[in-house]
């Protein structure tokens, strides 16, 4: 069965060779924004003669044809993930690296009406949210007694 990815690249008039298949596949089935060096160790294990190189021109062509989306989350290293990926960002644990996907309708709204107020209307937007995950409190209560905040950011539960 086609991958998005597969489909997108066939979309975009581009050769399909049989590594680049499985990048393509391994790439659809990631769910953790991998790295280039992620991306190779997941691939070689489908096709020992996948190298290095071949990863990044693919990687590199994917991201020309607007099929991959480049992410920098930090640690110095670029991480990809599918374009057409729907509306969504990203808090990143810069503890472990971790990037968790979350929607929040209500931060979406804010945002179309800050655009209209400056008489723009929203075409695009981008949210990066960078934290270290809490230490865990007792059941309901912070570290002076009070109610603690819900650790989940909105759209998460």
């Amino acid at each position: 069965m086609e991958s998005r990815i597969e489909r997108l690249c066939v979309e975009r008039g581009l050769k399909m060779t049989g590594q680049r298949r499985v990048i393509a596949r391994v790439l659809s089935e990631a769910d953790d924004h991998p790295d280039v060096e992620e991306l190779y160790r997941r691939a070689i294990a489908q096709d020992r003669r996948i190298s290095i190189a071949t990863v990044y021109r693919t990687v590199r062509l994917f991201e020309e044809k607007g099929i991959l989306e480049r992410r920098d989350f930090g640690g110095g290293r670029a991480r990809y993930e599918p374009s057409e990926h729907g509306t969504h960002y990203h808090l990143i644990d810069i503890d472990t690296g971790k990037v968790i996907e979350f929607t929040d309708p209500e931060h979406e709204r804010a945002l179309a009406a800050i655009a209209a107020r400056l008489g723009f209307d929203l075409v695009s937007h981008r949210l990066e949210l960078f934290g270290h995950r809490r230490e865990a409190q007792p059941a309901g209560r912070g570290a002076r007694g009070q109610e603690a905040e819900p650790t989940t950011p909105p759209g998460m539960a």
